[in-house]
């Protein structure tokens, strides 16, 4: 997309202005042109102001709007996809034969639709899709714009949410999520948008907006959904009544994104014909990313769930996906130079070390998004509105520190050793996590400040570094690679995951099996036992011949036991991730010459920005 021209002499009537390249590229700074140098010395105030003597623009209303309407579509995604993560969980509650009883239990979709095997497929749809259709949707979008895409892949996203909300059997709550997933598609212009109205200089603090929405709606998603998940009859039909609330929050978005966002159009939308552009997208590379990533997710997936690494199903998936995706890079490196990864993106080193952080921050998100209320459910609450205020630390933790982060990147120009400590955060996160067991219930009350610390920091300065390393005129490919990136690790770090923990728990059996068998419980009863123990069924427990509260105990503590181990593998492989990204990081370069007062894509008028 070519930009429009921030300059106060440029015609309006002209529309838009080649766009100028980033400092990689050598750009020439606003203040080298005559006339703007002019007209920053007739405002005194802005060269005293901004050393590099740039015109200082006025924004409005149409451009808080614009922003605005972004973050209410990110806040409503937020709520959507932990909604999901944490909904799958609940209902794994606590041991109750252990603790207290409590008035309330909870419950989940996966318990009330009989399909708890199948509840890492509620998330998967939504990171899988926002993985394939970020860079597909931010390619498009530089033809015909971004309106219409945030506005029609939003309410999909309603669509779904009902869908969701009426359905009776897994399988349907599944084709929800999958169809809730498409409206991910347009994530990354969210990105785009938030930062190409607002000065370069300003950009952090978009992406900090960005990610105010998304801890906020975090902080509803865990608030309301447990609130509607309380009940003491479980399985129940709460999880209903947040569905429909997220359909109307999707319905809500979208209107309100198409009553307020109003960008003028781009010489790209204006230049080529309706077949010319349809001729300029990557229909090729669209192919076999959808393919290899679905495969690669696929084969991973069921790996030890249900099958093992040697049957076919796994291993040919996993194969077929991983040379499709190789194929996708061969293709993309020497037979496509301007599609879905176009070349210029990658002539400053700082775009490939952010997409490989990007990476490892999917990786992780999506380890905690999925398995941290999964273990304060199962091992320390029986509550879940209070398994989802512990997770909403982190998101009122997040808030704080994307503020932080916006306004140091701002001030300073730099975002580069920030970065560095916002994994090694993560890093402190996960190891943490890895040491807690059944009686670590109070220290996992503090971990969530490290998490939310590490997620409001490293967000706002990777995606500020990925977007201001690139030329402007490829800002939405930029954010579509990033999120597709970021959401490409999610994914495969779910299947990751989800192998790992499901390959500690084919234990569970024998680890209890050992643990009763000395006390005297028969042979016999053992499958019995193990049954009753594992579906939580105190009347059918003891009833069992030969069981007593020692054997009960006893095999509740090796149930627990083997959960811990399952939590720990996943926690250790998430530190393994982003203790790279911490490595990585420190490469990154501060752009410090591109936080500049310049607009790439103004929704305002020349003559009302620099209006005095």
């Amino acid at each position: 997309m070519k930009a429009r021209s921030s300059s106060p002499t440029a015609k309006p009537a002209e529309g838009v202005s080649p766009s100028p390249p980033s400092s990689s590229l050598h750009r020439p700074s606003i203040s080298e042109k005559p006339p703007v140098v002019a007209a920053t010395t007739q405002r005194g105030s802005s060269a005293v102001e901004d050393p590099t003597d740039e015109p200082r623009p006025h924004l409005h209303a149409k451009t808080f709007l614009a922003v605005f309407a972004v973050c209410l579509i990110y806040f409503v995604q937020i709520v959507n996809v932990v909604g999901a993560g944490a909904s799958a969980r609940w209902g794994h509650s606590n041991m109750c034969f252990l603790l207290p009883p409590v008035s309330q239990q909870t419950n989940s979709i996966a318990i009330t639709l009989k399909g708890t095997a199948s509840s890492v497929w509620l998330s998967s749809p939504i990171a899988i899709a926002t993985a394939i259709l970020s860079p597909i949707v931010s390619q498009a979008a530089d033809y015909w714009g971004r309106r219409w895409f945030l506005v029609f892949l939003t309410f999909l996203g309603a669509v779904g949410s009902i869908i969701v909300a009426r359905a009776t059997s897994m399988n349907m709550a599944i084709a929800g999520f999958t169809i809730t997933g498409l409206s991910y598609g347009a994530q990354p212009l969210l990105h785009a948008v938030s930062s190409e109205v607002l000065p370069r200089r300003y950009r952090s603090w978009g992406q900090a907006a960005d990610l105010t929405s998304m801890g906020c709606g975090g902080i509803v998603a865990l608030l309301v959904g447990g609130a509607f998940s309380r009940t003491p009859n479980a399985p129940s039909e709460g999880f209903r009544n947040f569905w429909y609330m997220t359909m109307a929050l999707f319905a809500i978005a979208s209107l309100l994104t198409f009553l307020l966002y109003h960008p003028p159009p781009t010489a790209r939308q204006l230049d080529f014909t309706f077949t010319e552009k349809l001729g300029k997208l990557d229909w090729i590379g669209y192919f076999l990313l959808t393919t290899g990533i679905l495969l690669f997710c696929l084969g991973l997936s069921w790996s030890q769930n249900p099958f093992p690494w040697s049957d076919p199903r796994v291993s040919a998936t996993f194969a077929v996906g991983l040379f499709l995706l190789a194929l996708l890079g061969v293709y993309e490196t020497f037979f496509k130079k301007d599609g879905m990864f176009h070349h210029s993106l990658f002539r400053n080193r700082n775009f490939a070390l952010s997409m490989v952080c990007l990476f490892c921050e999917g990786l992780a998100f999506f380890a905690a998004n999925q398995y941290f209320a999964f273990q304060v459910g199962m091992l320390y609450e029986t509550d879940s509105l209070r398994v989802g205020v512990r997770y909403m630390v982190t998101m009122i933790v997040s808030i704080v520190a994307a503020l932080a982060a916006g306004l140091y990147c701002a001030i300073t120009k730099k975002a580069r050793w920030i970065t560095v400590v916002s994994f090694l955060i993560f890093v402190a996160f996960f190891a943490c996590m890895a040491n807690t067991n059944e009686n670590s219930s109070n220290a996992v009350w503090g971990y969530p400040v490290l998490l939310g610390t590490a997620m409001g920091l490293v967000l706002c300065t990777i995606v500020t570094l990925a977007q201001l390393s690139t030329p402007p005129e490829l800002i939405a490919i930029t954010s579509g690679m990033s999120i597709g990136i970021r959401s490409l690790g999610g994914s495969v770090g779910l299947a990751v995951y989800n192998a790992l923990f499901t390959d500690a728990m084919g234990h569970l059996g024998d680890n209890i099996a050992k643990a009763v068998m000395p006390l005297g419980l028969p042979s016999s009863s053992i499958g019995p036992f193990i049954g009753a123990l594992t579906a939580h069924d105190n009347d059918a427990l003891f009833h069992v011949p030969g069981v007593t509260q020692p054997i009960v105990q006893a095999g509740a503590t090796a149930l627990l036991g083997t959960y811990v181990k399952g939590f720990q593998h996943v926690w250790v492989a998430a530190a393994c991730f982003v203790a790279v990204a911490t490595i990585i990081a420190i490469f990154l370069t501060d752009p410090t010459k591109e936080f500049t007062m310049h607009i790439d894509a103004p929704v305002e008028k020349e003559e009302e920005l620099y209006a005095h």
